[in-house]
C-alpha cells in the first residue's frame, strides 16, 4: 500500500506540470498568432448598428405589442398573471405608500407602519432588534424618502410572498425526494448563474414594462435561495429520527408535519431570509424597467451623475437591507429557542405581546385617521444635509484626491485593462474562441471545453461578440484582483482566530448591500469610465471570495501544520506549501464565485460608463429602436455566466477529487 502511495504522488505531480504546460504553451501561441492576425474578422459592431437577429427581435417586439389585446396565450395567460401581480402589488402599495380609494395618502401611515414594524421585529426577535427597526424606518422618513422606501417594501414584499408561496413546498419535495432534487438543481443552478440584468428585458416582453415585470423578476431571482435552504434543511434531519417517528405510527404527512418541518424551521428561515435580501437587491435593479421606489431614484441620479443624491438614496436601500437581514435573522435565532418553553420565557413574553398588539393597533388607527400620524413630518432635511455632505465630499476628493485615483485607474487601466482588452477584442474571434475552448476542456476536461464551444458559437450569433469581449476582460481582470485580495484576507482570516472575528461581520455586512450601492462612492473617486464598474465589482465580489478561501484554510487539520512547524517550515512555507495547496477546492469555489459575482456587477456598471453589454442591455431599455440588442446583449451575459460557472465548477470538482 505504501509502494502503491509513492508511486501514484510523482504522477499526481506529473500530471499537474502538465496541466499548467498546456494552459502556458496555449498562452504563448496565442500570443504569437495575436502578433501576426491582430486586427483581422475581429467582429466589431457599432454602437448604432444592428444585426438581422436584433432587428428579429424588434419585429417579435413589435409583432407582440400588437397582438397583446388579441393573442389567447395573453389575454388568459401573460395578461392574467400580471394582472394578479399588479392587483397584489398595487394592494399593498395602497396599504403603505400610494393614496388609494379617494385618500390623500395611503390606509396606513407613517406612524402605523412603524409601529407594525417595531410590534413585529419584537414578536420574532428582541427589544434591540425591535429597537433598530423603528430607528432605521424612521430615519428612512427624516432622509426624506419616505414614499419611495415604501414603494420598495411594497414590491419587496410583493415578490417574497409570490415566491415562498412555490419556493418552500418545493424545497421540501426536494429534500424529499432525490429525484426531484436531481430535477431542480440544474434549474437552481442556472437562475443563479445569471446577472440580475438579463432577467429584466425578456419579461418586459410578456408582462411590459412595470411594475408586474418588476415582481415577476424578483419573484425568479428570489426563489432559489429558498428552494435550495429549504430542501437543505428538510436533508439535513437525522434519518433515524424519523425512522422513530414512523416506528411509532405516524404517516409520512404527521412525520413531515410534526418532525421535519419543526426541526427545520431555523434553517427555513434563514432561507427566507436569503430570499428577501435577493429579492431587495433585484428590486432597486428592476427600476430600470421602471419599477418605483429607491432604485428609480439611484438609476435617475447615476445617469445624471449626481453623486448627493445616488448615496442618500442608497444610504436607505442600505438602512433598509440592514433591518430586514437583522430582523429575518433574529426570527431564525427564535425558531431555535421556540422549543426551549419548559423555563417559562414565553409564559411573562406573551402578555407583553398582546399589550404591544393593543398598542401597534391604536398606531395604526392613529395613522388611518390623522394627517399628522399619516404624513411623516418635515421636508427631509437630514436627507439633503447627507447628499449636500455627499457633493462637498466628492467636490473635496475630486480635487484633493484626483492625481493618486488618476493615478491608480490609469496605472490599472493602461498596464493591464487596455492589454488584456486588446488581446480579446483585436484577436481573430476564431482564435479567441480556440483559445477559450481549449484552456475550458484542460481546466474542466471535455464537457466544459464542450459546453465553453457552444456557449462561444451562440455569442457569435449574438453578434456582439466584440463587446463581449469587452465584458470578459473587465470581469477577468476583476476577478484576478478578487482573487488576490480574497487570499491575502482569506489566508489571514483562516489563521488568526481574531482577525475572523474582526473582519467577518463587516463581510456580512457587505454582502446585505445590493449592488447598486456599491457603484455610488467609486463614480465620486473616479468618474463615470468602466474603472469605476470594476472597482465597484471587486468590492461586491471580494467578501464571498475571501469567506470561502478563509473556511478553506481553517478547515486544514492542525496535525498537518504541526507536523510542517516542526519539520522547521516558516510561516510563508506554511502558507504556500500547506495551507493553500490543501485549499485547492475552496481556492476554485471562491474563482467561481467572484467570477459570478463581478459578472453581475461589471453589466450593471453599464449605467456609470462601462459599456459593452451592460450598456446595451441599458441602452435596449430605453431606446426602443435598440430593444432587440439589448435582448441579444442578455443572451450574451447569460453565455458568458454558464461558460464561467461551468468551467470553474468543473475545475473544482478536479481539485478536490
Amino acid at each position: 500500500m505504501a509502494v502503491a502511495l509513492e508511486k501514484s504522488a510523482p504522477l499526481a505531480g506529473v500530471r499537474k506540470v502538465r496541466r499548467r504546460t498546456v494552459v502556458a504553451a496555449i498562452l504563448v501561441a496565442w500570443l504569437l498568432l495575436f502578433v501576426v492576425l491582430r486586427g483581422k474578422q475581429t467582429l466589431t459592431l457599432a454602437a448604432a448598428d444592428l444585426t438581422d437577429l436584433h432587428r428579429w427581435f424588434n419585429d417579435v417586439n413589435d409583432s407582440i405589442g400588437a397582438d397583446r389585446n388579441s393573442n389567447p396565450l395573453f389575454l388568459y395567460f401573460f395578461n392574467e398573471i400580471r394582472l394578479v401581480i399588479d392587483n397584489l402589488v398595487t394592494f399593498i402599495q395602497h396599504l403603505i405608500s400610494q393614496p388609494s380609494a379617494g385618500r390623500p395618502l395611503p390606509q396606513i401611515g407613517w406612524l402605523g407602519v412603524v409601529g407594525i414594524v417595531g410590534y413585529v421585529s419584537w414578536a420574532v426577535g428582541n427589544w434591540r432588534v425591535a429597537l433598530l427597526a423603528v430607528a432605521g424606518f424612521t430615519f428612512l422618513g427624516l432622509q426624506g424618502l419616505w414614499q419611495e422606501s415604501m414603494d420598495t417594501l411594497s414590491l419587496t414584499l410583493s415578490a417574497v410572498f409570490v415566491a415562498l408561496l412555490f419556493a418552500i413546498p418545493l424545497g421540501v419535495w426536494a429534500g424529499l425526494s432525490d429525484r426531484v432534487n436531481r430535477i431542480v438543481t440544474p434549474f437552481l443552478d442556472f437562475m443563479q448563474t445569471m446577472p440580475t440584468f438579463v432577467y429584466l428585458a425578456p419579461l418586459t416582453l410578456f408582462f411590459l414594462i412595470g411594475g408586474a415585470s418588476a415582481t415577476i423578476a424578483t419573484v425568479i431571482y428570489a426563489a432559489p435561495p429558498a428552494i435550495r435552504i429549504t430542501a437543505h434543511a428538510i436533508r439535513s434531519v437525522p434519518e433515524t429520527t424519523v425512522e422513530a417517528a414512523e416506528s411509532l405510527g405516524a404517516t409520512r404527512g404527521q412525520a413531515l408535519l410534526k418532525v421535519l418541518l419543526p426541526m427545520s424551521k431555523r434553517t427555513v428561515v434563514m432561507g427566507v431570509n436569503q430570499s428577501i435580501m435577493a429579492a431587495l437587491a433585484m428590486v432597486t435593479i428592476a427600476a430600470l424597467i421602471d419599477a418605483p421606489g429607491l432604485g428609480k431614484t439611484v438609476v435617475q441620479a447615476l445617469q445624471s451623475l449626481d453623486v448627493g443624491t445616488a448615496f442618500n438614496a442608497g444610504l436607505a436601500i442600505v438602512v433598509m437591507a440592514i433591518v430586514l437581514d437583522r430582523v429575518t435573522t433574529a426570527a431564525s435565532a427564535r425558531a431555535e429557542t421556540a422549543r426551549r418553553s419548559k423555563n417559562g420565557f414565553l409564559r411573562w413574553r406573551r402578555p407583553l405581546l398582546g399589550v404591544g398588539a393593543v398598542a401597534t393597533a391604536v398606531l395604526v388607527y392613529l395613522s388611518h385617521t390623522y394627517l399628522w400620524a399619516a404624513e411623516f413630518p418635515g421636508d427631509g432635511g437630514i436627507g439633503s444635509s447627507i447628499a449636500s455632505a455627499a457633493d462637498n465630499a466628492t467636490g473635496w476628493a475630486q480635487d484633493n484626491l484626483s492625481g493618486l485615483t488618476n493615478a491608480f485607474r490609469d496605472g490599472i487601466t493602461n498596464g493591464l485593462l487596455n492589454p488584456f482588452q486588446s488581446l480579446l477584442t483585436d484577436s481573430p474571434w476564431w482564435l479567441v474562441a480556440a483559445v477559450l475552448i481549449a484552456l475550458g476542456a484542460v481546466l474542466g476536461g471535455w464537457r466544459a471545453g464542450v459546453t465553453t464551444a457552444v456557449c462561444l458559437g451562440l455569442l457569435v450569433g449574438t453578434g456582439l461578440w466584440s463587446d463581449a469581449m469587452t465584458t470578459l476582460a473587465s470581469t477577468l481582470v476583476a476577478t484576478v484582483l478578487v482573487m488576490l485580495l480574497g487570499i491575502v484576507l482569506g489566508v489571514w482570516m483562516g489563521r488568526s482566530p481574531l482577525v475572523d472575528r474582526l473582519l467577518r461581520p463587516s463581510l456580512d455586512a457587505a454582502q446585505v448591500m445590493p449592488p447598486f450601492v456599491y457603484l455610488v462612492p467609486f463614480l465620486a473617486l473616479f468618474g463615470a469610465t468602466r474603472f469605476t464598474a470594476i472597482v465597484a465589482a471587486i468590492v461586491y465580489a471580494a467578501p464571498v471570495a475571501i469567506k470561502i478561501i478563509a473556511d478553506g484554510v481553517r478547515a486544514v487539520p492542525e496535525t498537518t501544520v504541526e507536523a510542517a512547524t516542526s519539520a522547521g517550515c516558516n510561516t510563508w512555507q506554511i502558507i504556500t506549501k500547506v495551507q493553500l495547496p490543501m485549499s485547492r477546492s475552496a481556492l476554485t469555489l471562491a474563482t467561481n464565485q467572484g467570477l459570478i459575482y463581478v459578472l453581475s456587477m461589471v453589466v450593471v456598471g453599464g449605467l456609470v460608463g462601462a459599456g459593452a453589454l451592460g450598456y446595451d442591455v441599458v441602452a435596449g431599455f430605453s431606446q426602443g429602436q435598440l430593444y432587440g440588442k439589448g435582448l441579444a446583449a442578455g443572451l450574451a451575459i447569460v453565455l458568458l455566466g454558464v461558460m464561467f460557472d461551468r468551467i470553474t465548477q468543473a475545475a473544482a470538482r478536479r481539485a478536490s477529487a
